[in-house]
This record gives structure tokens, sequence and C-alpha cells, in this order.
């Protein structure tokens, strides 16, 4: 029983170890493409690129407190996770309202900095998705970060889009659509994981 237990306590080791380097590869990525899309949402006047900068920015957090959460206690985990969720909430809300303000001033964004890096968002977070997709039936603080490289997925889908719809219509309502869209997401998912988390307490 003892050489089990020493197996299968270093079985955890080792995993923890798995987990923590693709945690902080999948952490640069995202801090990496806040600064990236934030500067060309600013550049370009583009709701939908500055919300998923936002995104991206809450995601490296959340990866963040995954690293902390790692081999702690199981309340730290489900915490960390709780957390996580806040984070979301807040940026889902803070999109919202950014995109009613942008509304309200109707400059038009610049389609083709939407497109270029929705596109190179898009590849960003697919490589963070496959890294994390080992780690989606895992405990709740893992599961969490693999919702939010999905959910950015979607995000980057739709500023693709976006851009597109731009282009076309000469107008700035399909990325104040689409940023109001990626709020309305985040704000589903910060709610269905503080939920499980509140649950788990």
């Amino acid at each position: 029983m003892t050489g089990c237990g020493d197996k299968c306590g270093h079985d955890l080791e080792h995993a923890n170890s798995q987990e923590r380097r693709i945690l902080i590869i999948v952490l640069f990525i995202n801090a990496g493409m806040f600064v990236a899309e934030f500067s060309a949402g600013l550049v370009s006047g583009s709701t939908a690129l500055l919300a998923d900068s936002l995104d991206m920015l809450a995601d490296a957090l959340i990866y963040a407190l995954g690293l902390f959460a790692l081999g702690r206690a199981r309340h730290w985990r489900v915490r960390a996770a709780f957390t996580s969720g806040i984070f979301q909430l807040l940026l889902g809300v803070g999109v919202a309202i950014e995109a009613i303000w942008k509304t309200v001033a109707g400059v038009v964004p610049d389609a083709a900095a939407m497109g270029l890096f929705g596109v190179i968002a898009l590849l960003a977070n697919t490589t963070s998705l496959l890294l994390l997709t080992r780690f989606r039936d895992g405990d709740i603080n893992l599961r969490a970060t693999w919702i939010c490289s999905r959910n950015d997925m979607i995000g980057n889908i739709g500023v693709i889009i976006a851009a597109g719809m731009v282009t076309w219509l000469g107008s700035p309502l399909p990325d104040i659509v689409i940023g109001l869209l990626i709020a309305a997401v985040v704000i589903r998912s910060a709610w269905r994981v503080m939920i499980e988390a509140r649950m788990e307490l």
C-alpha cells in the first residue's frame, strides 16, 4: 500500500508539473495578445478588438490564478476559480458599457486592422485550446481555463466577421454588435463558473 501511495504522489506531482508548464505557456500567449490587440483596438477604434483584448487580459489573470491554485488544497482551487469568474463578469460588464458608448460616438473602425488581429488572435487561442484540451475534464480550476480559451475563439471569429461587415456596410454597427455579443458570452461563462464554484464551496 505504501508503494502505491508513493507512486500516486509521484504521479500527482508529475501531473502538476505538466499543468504548470502548460498554464505558463498560455499565460504568456494571452498576455502578449492582450498588448497587441488592445493597441490595435485603440489605433483602429474597434470595440470588438478592445473587447477581445480585455478578454485576453482576463484570461491571463485566470491562468495566473490557475498557477497559484496548482498543488494547493481543494478549497484554494475552488476559490481561485470563483475569483476568475468575478474577473470575467466585471470584464463583460465593462465591455458592454464601452460598446454602448461607441454607439453614441459612431466612429467607423479600421476593418483591415480588425481582420488582421482577429486572425492572429484566433491562431493564438487555437494553440492555447489545444494545449489545454487534456485538462478539460480536470478540476474546476482547469476546466475554467479551458472554457476561457474556447470562448476566446468564438470571440475571435466574431471579430473577423465584424471586420467583413464593417467593410461591406461602411458602418460601425457590426463592430459594436460583436462587442456586445462577446460581452454576453463572457458574462454567461463567468456566471456558470461562479455558480459551480459556489456549489463546490
